[in-house]
């Protein structure tokens, strides 16, 4: 196993990000040229921290299934928008032009986010290519950018009236009604958005499950493949919804969503099958 901590840094913020990256060595006794998923993960926290609970925990999960893994603990406030942002961009440039080393297969890295998280791996998804700034700023071109795919954890999706407005406000400080409408990511998708894979609860209280619904239903109108389950009980904030992510109040255990983890394993080794776009819907 490689593990190494890299700083990522983003001109918008003195401090760094730190990058966690946790990948398999090759054998030759098996496959000595295997390359690997890269699920990237971003922890939620209502971007004014990441959850330890939405971190390790979760990357130990795709680890088991053959994956290679990256944590980021993006700046959060006061860090504003597009810190975070750049430094999801500088982790998947760093791990592509490292993909020989971290034995990584290139058509399958994949950002993973949860709640504000989540609006943090969607907004990397609709924004890798459409705002220039990103590629410019790290020295790149828009490809070397590029997420293959995307899951979203009961994310935060819509700054409308089912928005989480904190995780807005942490965001975007006092940009916040120059951006606060751009940062509704149901509104940005397009052609250049990867599949997704989302989950959502229809009873979370926090961030209410229109925020899957709505980037889902954008996604199909735009004939982007993806794929929501919907469970009907549960908490915000379940992580893996076992006891291994239990909090420290004892909550976050619903069994029966526990079962988004092998569903995405399976959307996953299926990502490059699904991965070309389908006719978009008439609207």
């Amino acid at each position: 196993m490689i593990y190494e901590v890299k700083d990522i840094f983003a001109k918008t913020y003195p401090e760094p990000g730190k990058l966690y990256v946790y990948a398999q060595e090759n054998s030759p006794e098996m496959d000595p040229d295997k390359r690997r998923p890269l699920i990237l993960i971003c922890p939620g926290g209502g971007y004014s921290m990441t959850s330890d609970r939405e971190a390790e925990p979760i990357g130990m999960e795709y680890l088991a299934a053959d994956c290679n893994v990256a944590i980021l603990r993006y700046s959060t406030s006061p860090a504003r928008y597009p810190t975070a942002l750049l430094q999801v961009a500088g982790s998947v440039k760093y791990l592509r032009e490292n993909a020989e080393r971290y034995h990584i297969d290139t058509e399958k890295i994949v950002v993973l986010g949860f709640s504000a998280g989540g609006h943090l791996a969607a907004s990397y998804g609709v924004f890798w290519k459409k705002e220039t700034f990103l590629a410019e700023s790290l020295g790149t071109n828009a490809e070397m950018l590029r997420p293959n795919g995307l899951i979203l954890c009961y994310p935060v999706i819509t700054s409308g009236p089912k928005a989480h407005r904190d995780s807005f406000l942490e965001l975007l400080g006092e940009r916040y009604e120059e951006l606060v409408d751009k940062m509704s990511l149901e509104k940005q998708v397009d052609q250049d958005t990867p599949p997704a894979f989302l989950w959502h609860t229809a009873a979370d209280p926090l961030v209410p499950v229109e925020n899957s619904l709505l980037f889902f239903q954008a996604l199909h109108d735009k004939g982007i493949p993806a794929e929501l389950h919907i469970y009907p009980r549960g908490r915000h904030g379940l992580a893996l919804a076992n006891k291994k992510t239990l909090s420290y109040m004892n909550t976050g255990l619903q069994p029966e969503c526990a079962t988004w983890v092998p569903l995405s394993k399976t959307w996953l080794e299926n990502l490059s099958c699904t991965d070309e776009p389908q006719t978009p819907m008439n609207t």
